[in-house]
C-alpha cells in the first residue's frame, strides 16, 4: 500500500464536512464491507453491516439528512500494513475511530466506525487464558 494517510485522512475530513458524499465513496472500492453501530440503528435489517459502495451511498446520505450538522475534527492518524485509522471527533464531541483496510489499488475494501465507550476500565476483569 502506497497511500499517503495523512493526506487520505485530510481529503476524507475535508469530504465528510463538507457533506460530499460522492467524494468520500471515491476512496471506496465498489466491493466494500462497511461495519457500524449507527447503521445498526438507522438499518436495522443491515446488522450494522453494509456491502457494495451502492448500499454504502444509501446509508451515507440517510445519516447526512438525519444528522445535518454532521461536522469531524482529526485528532490523530495511525497507519499501519494496509490499514488506516482516523481517530476524530463528531460533532458532539463524542470519539470516532474510522479503521479502514485498502487493497493494492488504494481503494479501501473494509472500513469499520467504533465508537469509544465510558465505563470503569479498572474494575473490568482480565483475562488471562487464550480464549480472551
Amino acid at each position: 500500500m502506497e497511500l499517503d494517510a495523512w493526506a487520505f485522512s485530510s481529503q476524507w475530513v475535508r469530504a465528510w464536512n463538507s457533506h460530499d458524499v460522492e467524494a468520500v465513496l471515491a476512496h471506496f472500492g465498489d466491493d466494500v464491507v462497511f461495519t457500524s453501530p449507527v447503521a445498526a440503528a438507522m438499518y436495522p435489517e443491515t446488522a450494522g453491516v453494509i456491502r457494495g459502495k451502492t448500499d454504502l451511498r444509501h446509508y451515507w446520505t440517510g445519516a447526512l439528512q438525519r444528522i445535518p450538522d454532521l461536522h469531524f475534527v482529526v485528532e490523530a492518524v495511525y497507519r499501519g500494513i494496509d490499514t488506516v485509522v482516523i481517530n476524530y471527533r463528531n460533532q458532539q464531541g463524542g470519539l470516532v475511530n474510522e479503521v479502514l483496510r485498502f487493497g493494492d489499488d488504494d481503494l479501501g475494501i473494509e472500513g469499520h466506525g467504533t465508537y469509544l465507550i465510558t465505563g470503569d476500565w479498572a474494575a473490568a476483569p482480565i483475562q488471562t487464558d487464550a480464549t480472551g
